[in-house]
């Protein structure tokens, strides 16, 4: 599977150095950039793993104008778990923060998107467009149904993100039957929908978060406080019959 433009590449990780450059990234956006933390960090190699990884593809996006040895000019990753991957680690990584069981007895075809990042100097259109057709081909090679995976607003403080969440809660929950729902002990404070301030909640949700919502994307009930990582995590659903060339082009063109 490989996407060409006149800059970027997007290929599956075939080498165990390539899956290394792509936990090189992570590290520098989740643990330098981000703050987080954990077991699978290594500041001595400055890279970010964790028991997963070896049993899931890993989608790279290559700038070809800015490759080198270390990084191997990988600027976007996306790490993918079907089926057959969460069979062999034990479970999807989403488990370890909601209950999926909606999602697991549907006898739908899923495939978990998971430590989703690009480098600073490619946040934007050109990039994520890449990095999406990639993601589309895999799920038509693959026969995908549902895209699912936890989303991350950056920091832990419930309070200050009142308005993002409540809005998330009030207008993208998903259809019952496939309404994941989180293990954190503690409810989610929410706010009543005519408390809510929408400019300030949409300002608030990460742009990324907002693509997926764009594509019709709908989020699990609650959220799930990951310390560690410094975030507070959704978790996102989406059709992938959404995921048309129309619809990623539009959404990724406001990106920009």
């Amino acid at each position: 599977m490989l996407q060409n433009s006149p800059q970027l590449q997007v290929s599956l990780a075939r080498s165990a150095d390539e899956i290394q450059a792509a936990q090189r990234l992570r590290y520098d956006v989740f643990v330098t950039e981000l703050g987080g933390d954990g077991d699978g960090v290594d500041h001595t190699r400055r890279i970010e793993t964790d028991a997963f990884d070896p049993h899931a593809d890993h989608l790279l996006l290559r700038d070809l104008h800015h490759s080198d040895g270390e990084t191997m000019g990988i600027v976007g990753v996306y790490r993918l778990m079907t089926a057959r991957h969460a069979k062999a680690a034990g479970r999807f990584y989403s488990a370890s923060e909601f209950d999926l069981a909606p999602l697991l007895n549907s006898e739908l075809r899923l495939l978990e998107l998971g430590r989703s990042c690009l480098h600073p100097d490619h946040r934007g259109g050109p990039a994520l467009m890449a990095l999406w057709q990639g993601l589309a081909d895999y799920v038509a090679e693959h026969s995908i149904d549902i895209l699912f995976g936890t989303a991350s607003f950056h920091g832990t403080d419930l309070n200050a993100l009142l308005h993002p969440i409540s809005h998330l809660h009030e207008a993208y929950l998903a259809p019952e039957a496939l309404r994941v729902t989180s293990i954190m002990q503690t409810e989610t404070p929410l706010l009543p929908a005519d408390k809510i301030d929408r400019k300030v909640a949409m300002r608030d949700t990460p742009a990324l978060i907002k693509s997926y919502l764009k594509l019709g994307g709908t989020i699990g009930q609650g959220v799930y406080v990951d310390h560690a990582f410094n975030t507070t995590d959704v978790c996102l659903i989406l059709d992938t019959a959404k995921m048309t060339a129309g619809a990623l082009h539009r959404v990724t063109r406001r990106a920009s």
